[in-house]
């Protein structure tokens, strides 16, 4: 997917996404500026002030679960998720690719209507001198699916998968973000 086609579907789904709070409204506020900018904001190493990740909140078969990873690198359990490649179709795409690589789970089904985004959410993400990488931000969009099964298997920047009942979520080892990312899922409901 060429630079231009992936800002106009980014810009899409951001243009249609409705914040649940300020502080979401915020998020979505600076990804639009991102967007608008110059360079590339979907490079793994554009770092000032960072780049667009794309992740998933994957809900089980009965929609009463959700699966998370534990992030090899940051020690939390977390929505799989990450950066774009250069041949993800679309800010959705990447996505469901995030997902397979990270729990081999495919055949998804969209929990929201086509293009609408879960969530949005900028995160700081600490330096890692041994990649030549400084303290950045993620981007993240969010999207939500229902798994076809129960099965997974726990793959890249994973050291461990797991289905966490929606209502345990507080409770599970994750950080804020997630845990937002639920409670707006459950006050949906």
């Amino acid at each position: 997917m060429t630079a231009t086609t992936q800002r106009s579907s980014l810009a899409d789904h951001l243009g249609s996404h409705r914040p649940a709070d300020a502080q979401e409204a915020d998020y979505q506020g600076r990804m639009l500026q991102l967007l608008a900018g110059s360079s590339d904001p979907f490079a793994r190493h554009h770092f000032a002030p960072g780049h667009f990740t794309a992740s998933a909140f994957v809900l089980s078969p009965d929609r009463g679960s959700v699966l998370l990873i534990l992030h090899s690198k940051l020690k939390l359990w977390l929505q799989p998720g990450g950066h774009f490649e250069s041949a993800d179709t679309g800010v959705l795409e990447a996505a469901r690719r995030e997902v397979a690589e990270e729990t081999s789970i495919t055949g998804l089904s969209l929990g929201l209507p086509p293009g609408e985004l879960l969530d949005v959410d900028i995160h700081r993400i600490p330096a890692n001198p041994s990649k030549g990488e400084p303290a950045h931000e993620h981007f993240d969009l969010r999207f939500l699916f229902v798994a076809p099964s129960l099965e997974y298997v726990a793959g890249s920047d994973a050291e461990a998968a797991r289905w966490v009942v929606l209502a345990e979520v507080e409770d599970s080892g994750t950080d804020d973000s997630v845990r937002r990312a639920i409670r707006k899922l459950l006050a949906a409901r």
